[in-house]
C-alpha cells in the first residue's frame, strides 16, 4: 500500500528487503525504504512492530539477516566506518552520564569524536547555546529535568556534525511543553542545516506535525507509506458536512446527494468524501447548479489515530480489516 514517491533530493537512506529474525521469530520481514536528504521520515508502529530493530540495523548496531541498504551513499555492510561517520543516534532513553555536568558530557563526546580540545570546547559551547543549556552547563545532569536531559542527549548526538540522525522515540516521557520544544529543535536541524531525520514514535501527533513522509510498520512489515494526508485518505469515514438555514434547503440538497446522511434536527447533510479538492469542488458545483445555498461547510477527514488503529489492527480484527486494506491498495 505504498503511496507514489517522487523525491527530487538525493537519497539519504535506501533499503531493500531488510529482514531480521531471532530464532523462529521474524522481527522484520523484507522492508523497503527510500528517504531523501533533508527530510523527516517517521516510522510508526505498535510495541514490538520492529521500529527499534530497524533503527539498530540502519545505524550498524546489529546486522540484518537479509537485504541491502545504503546510508549517505555508503554500503551498510561494506562501509561500516563511513556509515558511522555520517550518522548520529539518539535512543529511547537519554544516554547521558549523570555524574558529569552538561559541559563534561559534551566534552566526553568530543573526545570520542577525536576533536581537539580547542574544537571540542568550541563545539560544546555552540551546542549549549543552541539548546539553551548554557546556564546549566556546570550543573550535574542529576539536577536536570526530563526535557533538559533529552536536549543534552540530542546535543551530544550533534557533536560529530552528522548528516543523518536516527531519533528512536525521542520525546517519550516528556511533558507537552518539552515535547514541542524538541519538535522545534528537530525542525530547525532540517530547515537550517539540511539534516535528514529518521524518527520512530508512538505519538501520532508528533509524526503528523514533523514528518514529510510516514510509514506504518506492523508485525515486521510496512503496511502503508505516504504523506500524512495521503495516509488519512486511505481510511474511510471522511465527509463534507453541510448546514442549511431551513428544512427546504436541506430537503433539496438531500435529493441531490443520494448517499448523504441527513440530520433533520441539526439541518445538516453529511456527504462521503476523500478529502480532496476535486471532490469538494464537485459538491459545490452540484449545489451551485441547483441554486442551493448552504450556510456553512466543513470538511472532516480521518486523523492519524484512525490510520494507525485501522492499519495495525489486522491481527485483532481479522478478515474485515484485511479486506479493507486490500481494497485500498
Amino acid at each position: 500500500m505504498t503511496m507514489p514517491n517522487t523525491p527530487t533530493a538525493a537519497p539519504a537512506i535506501t533499503a531493500t528487503g531488510l529482514s531480521k529474525s531471532y530464532g523462529d521469530k521474524k522481527v522484520l520481514d523484507g522492508i523497503d525504504l527510500h528517504i531523501p536528504e533533508g527530510t523527516i521520515f517517521a516510522l510508526l508502529g505498535p510495541n514490538g512492530a520492529g521500529k527499534t530493530t530497524t533503527v539498530q540495523i540502519l545505524s550498524t548496531l546489529i546486522s540484518a539477516n537479509a537485504g541491502q541498504a545504503r546510508i549517505a551513499g555508503h554500503d551498510l555492510t561494506g562501509e561500516v566506518d563511513a556509515v558511522r561517520g555520517a550518522i548520529g543516534v539518539t535512543g529511547q532513553f537519554a544516554a547521558v552520564d549523570n555524574l558529569l555536568t552538561a559541559h563534561e558530557n559534551l566534552m566526553l563526546m568530543s573526545d570520542l569524536q577525536h576533536l581537539s580540545r580547542r574544537d571540542g570546547r568550541r563545539r560544546s559551547a555552540e551546542l549549549l547555546r543552541r539548546f539553551e543549556l548554557t546556564d546549566a552547563a556546570k550543573r550535574p545532569v542529576t539536577t536536570f529535568s526530563g526535557g533538559m536531559r533529552r536536549k543534552l542527549d540530542l546535543a551530544m548526538t550533534l557533536v560529530g556534525d552528522p548528516r543523518i540522525i536516527f531519533l528512536d522515540e525521542p520525546t517519550t516521557g516528556l511533558d507537552p511543553r518539552s515535547r514541542r520544544t524538541m519538535w522545534e529543535i528537530i525542525r530547525g536541524l532540517v530547515a537550517d542545516e539540511g539534516v535528514t531525520i529518521f524518527l520512530t514514535t508512538q505519538y501520532l501527533e508528533e509524526a503528523d506535525q514533523l514528518a514529510d513522509r510516514i510509514a506504518v510498520l506492523d508485525h515486521g512489515k510496512l503496511v502503508a507509506e505516504g504523506t500524512a494526508d495521503e495516509l488519512k485518505r486511505l481510511i474511510p469515514g471522511g465527509h463534507i458536512r453541510l448546514r442549511f438555514g431551513d428544512a427546504n434547503g436541506l430537503e433539496t440538497a438531500a435529493d441531490l446527494f443520494g448517499s448523504a446522511a441527513r440530520d433533520s434536527e441539526e439541518l445538516t447533510l453529511q456527504i462521503p468524501s476523500d478529502g480532496s479538492i476535486p471532490t469538494l469542488r464537485a459538491v459545490l458545483d452540484v449545489l451551485d447548479n441547483a441554486s442551493v445555498k448552504a450556510e456553512s461547510l466543513t470538511v472532516h477527514t480521518p486523523d492519524l489515530d484512525d490510520v494507525f488503529l485501522t492499519l495495525t489492527g489486522q491481527a485483532q480484527s481479522g478478515a474485515g480489516t484485511n479486506s479493507q486494506l486490500e481494497n485500498a491498495r
